[in-house]
């Protein structure tokens, strides 16, 4: 058996090995993140879909259950202005299949959105002190930053390109995501809108590792042990995988999106804004192929899935997942569905075998 070779986020995390639970907003729950812990990997708890209770109460179980180190993971996106004339044209483009599942177009509910980053959740994370905390879509205000920071934790983030990934640095990060377009879920850019000019794993990796001073960590595509050793031989100190524990049962995934995942292909998936108004990989199923995949007309993020939330419901209820975000990276195929610390235990020592052979 192989030792690993860059000790960089293992020493910087103190964790066992340099494997990160992708934090999936929705699938992502305390359970899953002790089970990666407990393996040896690094934990993470999302919180862009829970109020500042649950939060606090995810972290407080994760806390009792392990004591291995931890991620805690928020959204840094600036809420939209509510745009009615864009909203009405959003509904009224859905009014048809609101007709179909008998519902009144006229009448939609609040759906949850994505809480940002803010005072409320940064007491939190200054109550628990988690050992790493991460941000999507850049990073939140100075006085933010340097709280979390305050609180001893390592701060990481996404970046979709070298220009982002430097800027993170420059701004205090003590490693940096290389977010490769592979990637299921939304796209972590901050500081481009050019979703066309987005980069692979395999190109964006060692760029970034050139660029910056703080270690690496790749995600993107990266489901097994061959992806795993790919990324450290392009320059990644460790991996983020989100897709591979979307097949263990510790994931939150409702039955429509399990199956959807067991039938994907390598071309399966897209980036699609119609779910929520922003970029996002998922598995292609009706609401893509007749809304999108990218509409003009759907609300900013994350106004748009208001509309589709009745829809959702109704599809899910007859067995259909034809408006569910099933969020999926590209290399879905090769997941396998085992419990969670099962499944990081077997990366590890397929990964350690590998390196040793090469």
């Amino acid at each position: 058996m192989g030792t690993w070779r860059d000790r960089r986020i293992l020493d910087l995390f103190g964790i066992e090995a340099p494997i990160v639970l992708g934090p999936m907003a929705g699938p992502g729950t305390p359970e899953l993140a002790i089970a990666v812990c407990e393996a040896g990997g690094l934990g993470s708890l999302p919180c862009a879909l829970l109020s500042v209770e649950q939060a606090r109460d995810g972290i407080a179980l994760i806390r009792s259950k392990t004591r291995g180190p931890i991620n805690i993971n928020f959204f840094c996106h600036v809420p939209p202005q509510t745009d009615a004339a864009r909203s009405m044209a959003w509904r009224a483009r859905l009014a048809e299949y609101y007709v179909e599942y008998g519902l009144d177009p006229e009448v939609t509910p609040p759906a949850a959105g994505r809480r940002p980053f803010d005072n409320d959740f940064c007491a939190v994370v200054e109550e628990f002190k988690p050992e790493v905390v991460s941000f999507h879509f850049g990073l939140p205000d100075k006085s933010l930053f340097d709280r979390v920071k305050a609180t001893g934790a390592k701060v990481i983030a996404s970046a979709t390109t070298v220009a982002e990934a430097r800027w993170l640095e420059a701004h205090g990060c003590d490693a940096v995501i290389a977010m490769g377009v592979e990637a299921g879920g939304h796209r972590g850019n901050f500081l481009t809108q050019d979703y066309a000019a987005q980069v692979g794993t395999f190109a964006l990796v060692p760029q970034v590792a050139d660029a910056v001073s703080v270690p690496v960590i790749a995600a993107g595509g990266i489901t097994d042990a061959r992806g795993i050793v790919a990324a450290f031989a392009l320059g990644a100190s460790a991996v983020q995988m989100g897709t591979a524990y979307l097949f263990c049962p510790e994931a939150k995934v409702p039955e429509v999106h399990r199956i959807a995942l067991r039938e994907c292909q390598d071309d399966s998936t897209v980036l699609t804004n119609i779910f929520t108004g922003r970029p996002a990989r998922g598995i292609i199923n009706r609401a893509i192929r007749e809304l999108g995949p990218l509409s003009s007309v759907a609300p900013a993020f994350p106004l748009a899935g208001a509309a589709l939330a009745p829809l959702k419901a109704k599809a899910e209820q007859a067995g259909k997942g034809d408006f569910t975000s099933l969020w999926s990276g590209q290399a879905a195929r090769l997941g396998r569905e085992l419990p969670a610390g099962e499944l990081t235990r077997v990366l590890i020592s397929e990964s350690l075998a590998k390196m040793a052979q090469a």
